[in-house]
């Protein structure tokens, strides 16, 4: 199913439930073995390809606006960091992103996300600062594993749309997010504005390909269970 498409299912079928808004949002991105992927996956997901290679993506991003349909923002959790690592799936002909982590800095968002959407979030301590145009984002997880990143990033191109086919127009035009809990796997459509990128100098230790959005507005609907999939093993 193409993107329009998607997005049309989205407005046929439901009614967004909550709506955020995304800003300096860096789009980096990793070609991986499918090898190593699969693995990690859930059963009933499979991995979307592009001409036969499979991507990850680290996205740091803050946070601007988080709020229900018809109520104001979540007292004290309107604005925050936030930083995903993604991969590109596929389930029943819908292809959509599998979250491997998600890291926020407001702890009360975590516990939510974590709870009503089944999402891997993490607690972490963040910063995030903008010079001009410049971002400075450093991020480590209040964990064990105190799991770090950092990265610095800017534009250095005028915005536009990816050209569909593109290999940025396959990463960043996602209308659909899938994750599991317990023996259950789940999705969340989602729909926003095609993203308007710009190329980025960006410093995130190792990188192939990367891309700046400086704003984008997300709206997301009810989530589901997969119909064709009752039960994951443990």
């Amino acid at each position: 199913m193409n993107n329009i498409a998607d997005r049309l299912h989205c407005f046929v079928k439901k009614q967004w439930i909550m709506a955020q808004t995304w800003e300096h949002v860096l789009f980096a991105h990793w070609q991986v073995s499918k090898t190593q992927l699969t693995p990690l996956l859930p059963a009933g997901l499979s991995l979307d390809l592009y001409q036969g290679t499979a991507w990850v993506s680290v996205l740091p991003f803050y946070l601007s606006t988080l709020r229900p349909r018809f109520l104001p923002p979540f007292p004290g959790a309107k604005a925050f960091p936030e930083l995903n690592v993604r991969t590109y799936v596929i389930h029943d002909r819908r292809p959509g992103i599998y979250f491997f982590s998600l890291d926020a800095s407001h702890f009360l968002a975590v516990q939510m996300a974590r709870t009503f959407f089944h999402l891997p979030y993490v607690h972490a301590t963040m910063t995030f600062t903008e010079q001009q145009e410049s971002i400075q984002f450093w991020s480590r997880r209040n964990t064990e594993s105190q799991a770090e990143c950092t990265a610095s990033y800017f534009p250095i191109s005028q915005p536009k749309p990816a050209a569909p086919g593109s290999l940025a127009h396959w990463l960043v035009e996602r209308y659909r997010l899938y994750t599991s809990s317990s023996k259950h796997l789940y999705y969340q459509d989602i729909d926003h504005e095609p993203w308007q990128l710009q190329k980025t100098a960006a410093n995130v230790k190792a990188n192939e390909v990367a891309h700046y959005a400086r704003k984008q507005d997300v709206r997301f609907y009810p989530m589901g269970k997969c119909q064709t999939i009752k039960e994951l093993p443990k």
